[in-house]
Protein backbone atom coordinates (compact mmCIF):
# COMPACT_ATOMS: atom_id res chain seq x y z
CA UNK A 1 0.00 0.00 0.00
CA UNK A 2 1.29 3.57 -1.21
CA UNK A 3 0.80 6.47 0.77
CA UNK A 4 0.64 10.46 -0.37
CA UNK A 5 1.61 12.02 3.24
CA UNK A 6 1.11 11.14 6.71
CA UNK A 7 4.84 10.49 7.89
CA UNK A 8 5.98 10.67 11.30
CA UNK A 9 7.09 14.62 11.63
CA UNK A 10 6.31 15.64 8.10
CA UNK A 11 5.82 18.79 7.08
CA UNK A 12 2.75 20.16 4.53
CA UNK A 13 1.70 23.04 2.84
CA UNK A 14 -1.16 23.53 0.46
CA UNK A 15 -2.23 26.51 -1.10
CA UNK A 16 -6.15 26.60 -1.23
CA UNK A 17 -6.98 26.56 -4.81
CA UNK A 18 -8.90 29.58 -5.10
CA UNK A 19 -5.42 31.06 -3.61
CA UNK A 20 -3.83 29.89 -6.62
CA UNK A 21 -6.36 30.60 -9.24
CA UNK A 22 -5.78 34.94 -7.93
CA UNK A 23 -2.27 34.46 -7.47
CA UNK A 24 -1.97 33.07 -11.63
CA UNK A 25 -3.99 36.17 -12.38
CA UNK A 26 -1.59 38.51 -10.46
CA UNK A 27 1.28 39.85 -12.06
CA UNK A 28 4.63 38.66 -9.91
CA UNK A 29 3.19 35.42 -8.77
CA UNK A 30 1.51 34.37 -12.69
CA UNK A 31 4.91 33.93 -13.27
CA UNK A 32 5.93 31.08 -10.96
CA UNK A 33 3.77 29.99 -8.13
CA UNK A 34 4.44 27.69 -5.47
CA UNK A 35 0.89 25.25 -5.06
CA UNK A 36 2.48 22.95 -2.73
CA UNK A 37 5.59 22.31 -0.79
CA UNK A 38 6.65 20.08 1.64
CA UNK A 39 9.12 17.36 3.87
CA UNK A 40 8.96 13.90 4.11
CA UNK A 41 11.44 12.38 6.53
CA UNK A 42 11.35 8.52 6.16
CA UNK A 43 8.66 8.47 4.49
CA UNK A 44 8.02 4.61 4.40
CA UNK A 45 5.26 2.86 1.77
CA UNK A 46 5.47 6.96 0.27
CA UNK A 47 4.78 6.27 -3.25
CA UNK A 48 2.34 8.58 -5.83
CA UNK A 49 1.19 7.11 -9.72
CA UNK A 50 0.06 9.97 -11.67
CA UNK A 51 -1.13 8.21 -15.41
CA UNK A 52 -1.37 11.62 -17.34
CA UNK A 53 0.74 13.71 -15.37
CA UNK A 54 0.12 16.66 -12.44
CA UNK A 55 -1.20 20.17 -13.30
CA UNK A 56 1.59 21.31 -11.91
CA UNK A 57 5.54 20.84 -12.40
CA UNK A 58 7.12 18.89 -9.30
CA UNK A 59 10.13 18.98 -8.22
CA UNK A 60 12.04 16.53 -5.69
CA UNK A 61 15.03 16.21 -3.46
CA UNK A 62 15.97 13.09 -2.03
CA UNK A 63 18.13 14.02 1.00
CA UNK A 64 18.46 10.54 2.60
CA UNK A 65 17.42 6.63 1.80
CA UNK A 66 16.17 5.81 -1.72
CA UNK A 67 12.76 5.67 -3.36
CA UNK A 68 12.56 5.08 -7.00
CA UNK A 69 11.09 6.99 -10.62
CA UNK A 70 8.65 5.74 -13.12
CA UNK A 71 8.50 7.41 -16.56
CA UNK A 72 7.77 6.17 -19.93
CA UNK A 73 8.39 2.54 -19.07
CA UNK A 74 11.44 3.08 -17.68
CA UNK A 75 12.51 2.63 -13.53
CA UNK A 76 15.49 4.22 -11.88
CA UNK A 77 16.52 4.57 -8.29
CA UNK A 78 16.91 8.18 -6.65
CA UNK A 79 19.56 8.28 -3.50
CA UNK A 80 20.68 10.67 -1.79
CA UNK A 81 21.23 14.02 -3.97
CA UNK A 82 19.23 12.88 -6.68
CA UNK A 83 16.58 15.87 -8.33
CA UNK A 84 13.66 14.94 -10.20
CA UNK A 85 12.03 17.43 -12.25
CA UNK A 86 8.97 16.42 -13.25
CA UNK A 87 7.61 19.23 -16.03
CA UNK A 88 3.46 19.17 -15.72
CA UNK A 89 1.63 17.23 -17.78
CA UNK A 90 3.88 14.17 -17.39
CA UNK A 91 3.01 11.15 -16.92
CA UNK A 92 5.12 9.05 -14.13
CA UNK A 93 4.92 7.21 -10.83
CA UNK A 94 7.80 7.67 -7.88
CA UNK A 95 8.09 5.96 -4.77
CA UNK A 96 10.25 5.12 -1.63
CA UNK A 97 12.43 2.21 -1.66
CA UNK A 98 11.83 -0.65 0.55
CA UNK A 99 13.96 -1.11 3.75
CA UNK A 100 15.34 2.48 3.67
CA UNK A 101 12.81 4.81 2.72
CA UNK A 102 13.73 8.07 1.53
CA UNK A 103 13.32 11.36 3.04
CA UNK A 104 12.54 14.03 0.42
CA UNK A 105 12.21 17.84 -0.02
CA UNK A 106 9.72 18.60 -2.51
CA UNK A 107 7.71 21.69 -4.42
CA UNK A 108 4.89 21.73 -6.65
CA UNK A 109 4.85 24.83 -9.10
CA UNK A 110 3.13 26.74 -11.71
CA UNK A 111 3.03 29.62 -13.93
CA UNK A 112 4.27 31.25 -17.26
CA UNK A 113 7.79 30.72 -17.01
CA UNK A 114 8.12 27.42 -15.75
CA UNK A 115 8.92 25.86 -18.79
CA UNK A 116 11.81 27.60 -19.48
CA UNK A 117 12.80 27.35 -16.11
CA UNK A 118 12.42 23.61 -16.85
CA UNK A 119 14.32 23.77 -19.70
CA UNK A 120 17.53 25.56 -18.42
CA UNK A 121 17.62 22.82 -16.06
CA UNK A 122 18.26 20.38 -18.81
CA UNK A 123 15.34 18.34 -18.47
CA UNK A 124 13.51 16.65 -20.98
CA UNK A 125 10.56 14.24 -20.15
CA UNK A 126 12.64 11.12 -20.85
CA UNK A 127 15.25 12.62 -18.66
CA UNK A 128 13.51 14.07 -15.75
CA UNK A 129 16.27 13.29 -12.85
CA UNK A 130 19.70 15.18 -11.89
CA UNK A 131 22.12 15.08 -9.55
CA UNK A 132 23.19 17.73 -7.16
CA UNK A 133 26.24 19.03 -6.15
CA UNK A 134 24.84 21.76 -4.06
CA UNK A 135 22.53 19.59 -1.81
CA UNK A 136 22.58 21.95 0.89
CA UNK A 137 21.84 25.35 -0.56
CA UNK A 138 18.83 23.59 -3.02
CA UNK A 139 17.49 22.08 0.14
CA UNK A 140 17.71 25.25 1.93
CA UNK A 141 15.45 26.72 0.07
CA UNK A 142 13.30 24.49 0.16
CA UNK A 143 13.07 24.54 3.46
CA UNK A 144 12.32 28.47 3.15
CA UNK A 145 9.92 27.97 1.35
CA UNK A 146 7.90 25.70 3.15
CA UNK A 147 8.34 27.68 6.53
CA UNK A 148 7.21 31.00 4.73
CA UNK A 149 3.64 29.26 3.55
CA UNK A 150 3.43 28.07 6.84
CA UNK A 151 3.51 31.04 8.33
CA UNK A 152 0.30 32.66 6.34
CA UNK A 153 -0.44 32.32 2.74
CA UNK A 154 -1.12 36.13 2.09
CA UNK A 155 -0.48 37.76 -1.13
CA UNK A 156 2.41 39.14 -0.16
CA UNK A 157 3.70 35.68 1.01
CA UNK A 158 3.26 34.27 -2.37
CA UNK A 159 5.06 36.70 -3.93
CA UNK A 160 7.71 35.77 -1.28
CA UNK A 161 7.85 32.35 -2.30
CA UNK A 162 7.66 33.33 -5.81
CA UNK A 163 10.80 34.27 -5.68
CA UNK A 164 12.33 31.58 -3.63
CA UNK A 165 11.25 29.09 -6.21
CA UNK A 166 12.76 31.03 -8.71
CA UNK A 167 16.00 30.70 -7.33
CA UNK A 168 15.13 27.08 -6.31
CA UNK A 169 14.63 26.62 -10.21
CA UNK A 170 17.40 28.47 -11.17
CA UNK A 171 19.63 26.99 -8.87
CA UNK A 172 18.92 23.78 -9.95
CA UNK A 173 20.05 25.22 -13.82
CA UNK A 174 23.37 26.69 -12.20
CA UNK A 175 24.02 23.07 -10.25
CA UNK A 176 24.60 20.73 -13.51
CA UNK A 177 26.87 23.36 -15.68
CA UNK A 178 28.87 24.72 -12.26
CA UNK A 179 32.48 22.50 -12.48
CA UNK A 180 32.35 20.02 -9.12
CA UNK A 181 35.56 20.33 -6.96
CA UNK A 182 38.46 18.14 -8.11
CA UNK A 183 37.61 17.72 -11.48
CA UNK A 184 40.00 18.35 -14.53
CA UNK A 185 37.89 21.26 -15.83
CA UNK A 186 37.64 22.82 -11.92
CA UNK A 187 41.34 22.69 -11.70
CA UNK A 188 41.96 24.26 -14.52
CA UNK A 189 39.39 27.02 -13.97
CA UNK A 190 40.87 27.70 -10.31
CA UNK A 191 44.70 27.52 -11.90
CA UNK A 192 43.69 30.43 -14.39
CA UNK A 193 42.26 32.67 -12.12
CA UNK A 194 45.04 32.37 -9.79
CA UNK A 195 47.26 33.62 -12.46
CA UNK A 196 45.42 36.37 -14.34
CA UNK A 197 48.53 38.28 -14.17
CA UNK A 198 50.20 35.63 -16.70
CA UNK A 199 49.91 33.59 -19.51
CA UNK A 200 48.94 29.56 -19.74
CA UNK A 201 49.46 27.61 -22.89
CA UNK A 202 46.16 25.64 -23.53
CA UNK A 203 48.18 22.72 -23.58
CA UNK A 204 50.66 22.94 -20.85
CA UNK A 205 47.05 23.16 -18.79
CA UNK A 206 45.42 20.11 -20.38
CA UNK A 207 48.65 18.02 -18.82
CA UNK A 208 48.72 19.59 -16.13
CA UNK A 209 44.90 18.73 -15.15
CA UNK A 210 45.43 15.38 -17.27
CA UNK A 211 43.25 15.70 -20.56
CA UNK A 212 44.08 16.19 -23.98
CA UNK A 213 44.05 20.16 -25.15
CA UNK A 214 40.73 19.11 -27.31
CA UNK A 215 38.90 17.19 -23.95
CA UNK A 216 39.72 20.45 -21.76
CA UNK A 217 38.73 22.52 -24.70
CA UNK A 218 35.01 20.77 -24.71
CA UNK A 219 34.80 20.78 -20.82
CA UNK A 220 35.42 24.69 -20.63
CA UNK A 221 32.63 25.17 -23.71
CA UNK A 222 30.12 23.09 -21.88
CA UNK A 223 30.88 24.87 -18.62
CA UNK A 224 31.22 28.28 -19.23
CA UNK A 225 30.37 28.37 -22.98
CA UNK A 226 33.53 29.66 -24.39
CA UNK A 227 37.41 28.53 -24.82
CA UNK A 228 40.14 28.25 -22.50
CA UNK A 229 41.70 31.70 -23.68
CA UNK A 230 38.30 33.34 -23.75
CA UNK A 231 38.16 32.39 -20.28
CA UNK A 232 41.26 33.40 -19.04
CA UNK A 233 40.87 36.96 -21.11
CA UNK A 234 37.26 37.29 -19.31
CA UNK A 235 39.12 36.79 -15.79
CA UNK A 236 41.59 39.48 -16.75
CA UNK A 237 39.19 42.00 -17.86
CA UNK A 238 37.11 41.05 -14.13
CA UNK A 239 40.34 42.62 -12.67
CA UNK A 240 41.00 45.37 -15.05
CA UNK A 241 37.42 46.47 -14.14
CA UNK A 242 37.49 46.16 -10.75
CA UNK A 243 41.40 47.79 -10.75
CA UNK A 244 39.45 50.92 -13.01
CA UNK A 245 36.80 51.01 -10.50
CA UNK A 246 38.82 51.29 -7.27
CA UNK A 247 42.68 53.17 -8.19
CA UNK A 248 44.19 55.71 -9.88
CA UNK A 249 46.71 53.11 -11.84
CA UNK A 250 47.22 54.00 -14.94
CA UNK A 251 45.43 52.32 -17.79
CA UNK A 252 49.29 51.03 -18.41
CA UNK A 253 49.92 50.20 -14.99
CA UNK A 254 46.51 48.03 -15.16
CA UNK A 255 47.64 46.29 -18.41
CA UNK A 256 50.50 45.17 -16.68
CA UNK A 257 48.56 44.05 -13.58
CA UNK A 258 46.31 41.79 -15.54
CA UNK A 259 49.70 40.27 -17.48
CA UNK A 260 49.36 42.34 -20.87
CA UNK A 261 52.47 44.69 -21.67
CA UNK A 262 50.73 46.29 -24.79
CA UNK A 263 48.36 48.79 -23.37
CA UNK A 264 47.35 49.19 -26.79
CA UNK A 265 46.34 46.05 -26.94
CA UNK A 266 44.93 45.89 -24.02
CA UNK A 267 42.84 48.97 -24.17
CA UNK A 268 41.70 47.24 -27.81
CA UNK A 269 40.76 43.68 -25.91
CA UNK A 270 39.05 45.57 -23.18
CA UNK A 271 37.24 47.97 -26.05
CA UNK A 272 36.36 44.53 -27.98
CA UNK A 273 34.43 43.31 -24.75
CA UNK A 274 32.88 46.52 -23.12
CA UNK A 275 32.16 48.77 -25.98
CA UNK A 276 33.80 51.37 -24.42
CA UNK A 277 38.08 52.20 -23.65
CA UNK A 278 39.16 51.75 -20.31
CA UNK A 279 39.92 55.54 -19.49
CA UNK A 280 35.65 56.30 -20.75
CA UNK A 281 34.67 53.25 -18.60
CA UNK A 282 36.16 54.48 -15.62
CA UNK A 283 34.97 57.87 -16.04
CA UNK A 284 31.44 56.58 -16.36
CA UNK A 285 29.16 56.99 -12.85
CA UNK A 286 28.32 53.88 -11.55
CA UNK A 287 26.30 52.72 -8.64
Amino acid sequence: MERADGFDHQRLVVVPRPLVDAALARGVTRRILVTDAGYFPRADQHGRHRETGAAETIVIVCVGGAGWLEVGGSRVRVGPGGAIVLPAGTPHAYGAGEGDPWTIWWAHVRGSDVSELVEACGIRPDTPLLSLRALDRITALLDEIVSSLERDMTPARLVATSGMAWRLMTQLAVDRLLPEDGTPVERAMRYLQERVDGHVQVGELAALVGVSPSHLAALFRQATGGGVVAHHLSLKMARARRLLDTTDLTVAEIARQVGVDDAFYFSRQFRKIHGTSPTAYRAHRKG
